[in-house]
């Protein structure tokens, strides 16, 4: 098994920042051939998630609808001013598992990997596990 962190560095409250090539460097280093590439956020309003990395306009669609279903400053019981952040990285996940095939992230064509930040700006990590 191997293991790594990524670094990420959000410049906005919500943010999808595409870490698809950073995986892909971790997942060369490693040597792992076939196996699997766990990423794991450790934040509570952050999140991890895999969609298409092709046109842009998709993540702004994501941070969007987002939004709009759980928005900021509506009226929740957690008090420190962040409660739409918790819901929004319940709702996108902290990990996900991807299969590696020939040293490589099995990614479909127009897809990659986007780190999830919710209550930005901050600096953050993901765990990474190649096995």
């Amino acid at each position: 098994m191997f293991c790594e962190e990524i670094q990420v560095r959000s410049s906005r409250r919500i943010e999808l920042i595409d870490i698809t090539s950073k995986v892909q460097n971790l997942v060369s280093i490693s040597g792992i051939k076939e196996g699997v590439c766990l990423l794991y956020v450790p934040h509570t309003t952050a999140a991890i998630t895999v969609n298409e990395n092709a046109d842009p306009s998709v993540v702004m669609d994501i941070i969007e609808k987002l939004s709009q279903l759980v928005p900021e400053g509506a009226r929740y019981r957690h008090t420190e001013g962040n409660a739409d952040s918790h819901i929004k990285s319940t709702l996108v996940g902290c990990s996900t598992m991807i299969p590696i095939k020939d040293g490589r992230l099995a990614l479909g064509t127009w897809q990659g990997v986007f780190f999830c930040e919710f209550d930005g700006p901050r600096s953050r990590r993901v765990l990474v596990r190649v096995f």
